[in-house]
């Protein structure tokens, strides 16, 4: 439920940051104190969805703010393309394009998102031969529409006004409320997606 996605966001929060966390390629690193989220940073998501889902940690909490709204779909669409343009092997695109294709785009997919029937259509042709860029116009309409619409209202919720708090500036009391309702902490300025 959106209640116990909140519960977990304000723990991983209030993590120590010796704690292991996975990237979105699925890499453990270790956070050091170098790689502590600064107010700034933070503030530097409201400027644009780029900067927001370019950041590792922001990207971690505006996935849990799509999931508390059950709508995740459209990020892991948007990592699924960036991490397939990466992709070296020549063998290796045709695969990786069928999995993103029958999981995000295919009308039976399991996590489909909303596209038009024109870059569905377009999306589908280009499977006939998959390319680094075959993609491309459908991973864009989508971030338009997250840009739009999610975004927004990520800039407006608790995932994003509790970390955007100056530390030590103490809790008002908009943010106490805000705090107790949704078990966040509001001069919490570390975010990581613990293993």
């Amino acid at each position: 439920s959106a209640k116990d996605m909140k519960h977990r966001l304000g723990f991983l929060l209030q993590k120590s940051d010796s704690c292991d966390y996975s990237s979105s390629q699925g890499k453990k690193e270790k956070l050091s104190s170098s790689q502590r989220l600064s107010q700034e940073e933070v503030r530097k998501w409201a400027e644009s969805l780029e900067n927001l889902i370019h950041h590792d940690r922001g990207l971690a909490a505006f996935r849990a703010f799509l999931k508390s709204e059950y709508s995740e779909e459209n990020i892991e669409f948007w990592v699924s393309c960036e991490d397939y343009k990466k992709t070296k092997s020549p063998a290796k695109l045709s695969p990786k394009a069928r999995k993103i294709y029958d999981e995000f785009i295919s009308v039976q997919a399991t996590k489909e998102v909303n596209l038009d029937s024109c870059t569905r259509e377009k999306t589908s042709h280009n499977m006939l031969e998959p390319t680094l860029s075959c993609f491309d116009e459908a991973q864009r309409k989508i971030f338009t529409l997250m840009e739009k619409d999610s975004y927004r209202r990520f800039l407006k919720s608790p995932y994003y006004l509790d970390l955007v708090s100056p530390p030590g500036a103490g809790c008002g009391p908009e943010n106490c409320k805000r705090n107790h309702t949704h078990s966040l902490d509001c001069n919490s300025n570390i975010i990581s997606q613990c293993a």
